[in-house]
């Protein structure tokens, strides 16, 4: 068994998804940033590693507001393995794409690995994917 009950982490996993969403909705990522505490690690294959909120913050800022990001609202998760002794959540994410105009879905898949670190925030994420599958 980890330090955090399977309660708080399935609560802390709702949280972000909710406010992930929110925040694509908006484009106003600072109350995302804020589930990651002070010190916090992104890894993002693609982009680097950003090390802690403020860094974070503005990395996802700028890459959100930019073609193709700018383009990807909504994130669902399509599958989620909770790993209780070390406190983590590794997840299925898409990263889906506002339609176009055709009624079509286009998106692409990420693997994410969140670290939670207490009181509703992660310490790490990492993405892994390829990103030859945004192309199409």
């Amino acid at each position: 068994m980890g330090r955090f009950s399977r309660e708080e982490l399935q609560q802390a996993h709702d949280r972000m998804i909710e406010v992930a969403n929110i925040s694509a909705a908006s484009g106003d990522w600072g109350p995302w940033s804020e589930m990651f505490t002070e010190d916090a690690t992104y890894d993002e294959h693609h982009y680097g590693v950003m090390t802690g909120r403020a860094e974070i913050l503005a990395w996802i800022t700028e890459t959100m507001s930019t073609w193709p990001n700018s383009e990807m609202k909504a994130f669902p998760h399509e599958w989620c393995v909770c790993d209780e002794e070390r406190d983590r959540w590794i997840c299925q994410i898409q990263n889906r794409f506002v339609d176009p105009g055709d009624g079509g879905i286009y998106e692409a898949p990420n693997i994410t690995i969140l670290q939670y670190a207490g009181d509703m925030q992660f310490s790490s994420e990492e993405d892994v994917y390829n990103p030859a599958r945004f192309a199409p």
